[in-house]
């Protein structure tokens, strides 16, 4: 496929973090297959989260082909950047077109980018997932690389305004190794075993991460448990319940 887009679409993201100081810490790039097909799953903080997870595969040199609903892909000004970078459009009523799609991506040696968790986690920790894809790596025949973002949090979440052009925050990226589902074992265990590993890598981009919140105020950004005023995830699995 022709890169037209892609390539200056991420120019134009390094340039603005450039610009606004959002000092990026990126780290286990050697866990990114340098060629191949190959999942990555990240948790999700942030409606950013993708540009993100995206370039933690920068330096692999990787481009990375996310699963997004379909009506990004409507929209008059994303669409055509998500067309144009190849990305993958999800219909929730009827998935499995995308999932085949997904699918022959990987194996004809793409890297496809999910968030298994389906929504933004409002609990900051990482929710129960999906097992997509752990099933689409197996069928596939790749390994599914687990990632953990912290700090996209503070630029754009549920419930909280956009603070986009907010400078100086740090974003930490790490990239776990790589688990190897196979076609014989069961998904929902293989599922449970990578939330633990998006959990450790999340607990220790958490634990490292440079910054704490500068008064009460700012303690929204960190998860209960950290002592942060984020609902606890059963507050936040309430939440989601009621739409809110």
């Amino acid at each position: 496929m022709a890169e037209l887009v892609y390539p200056p679409v991420v120019l134009a993201a390094k340039t603005m973090f450039r610009v606004l100081d959002n000092k990026l810490r990126v780290e286990g790039i050697e866990h990114i297959p340098a060629t191949g097909g190959a999942v990555i799953a990240c948790n999700h903080v942030s409606y950013l989260d993708f540009i993100f997870c995206g370039l933690g595969a920068q330096p692999a040199k990787r481009l990375v082909r996310f699963m997004a609903k379909q009506e990004i892909f409507a929209n008059r000004i994303a669409g055509p950047l998500m067309r144009g970078m190849h990305h993958i459009p999800v219909d929730r009523a009827a998935g499995k077109a995308s999932y085949d799609e997904a699918v022959r991506r990987l194996r004809a040696g793409e890297v496809v980018g999910v968030f298994p968790e389906a929504t933004i986690s409002r609990s900051f920790t990482v929710k129960g997932l999906k097992s997509g894809a752990v099933r689409m790596a197996a069928e596939a025949g790749v390994p599914v690389v687990p990632m953990a973002l912290w700090g996209t949090q503070r630029l754009w979440t549920k419930g909280r305004p956009r603070t986009l052009t907010k400078r100086h925050v740090p974003i930490s990226i790490l990239t776990g190794e790589p688990l190897y589902p196979g076609s014989d074992e069961d998904p929902e265990v293989l599922t449970k075993d990578l939330r633990v590993r998006m959990s450790a890598l999340l607990d220790t981009v958490q634990a490292e991460y440079p910054e704490q919140p500068a008064g009460d105020e700012e303690r929204w950004w960190l998860p209960a448990h950290l002592g942060g005023t984020a609902p606890t995830p059963e507050a936040a699995a309430e939440l989601d319940a009621r739409g809110k």
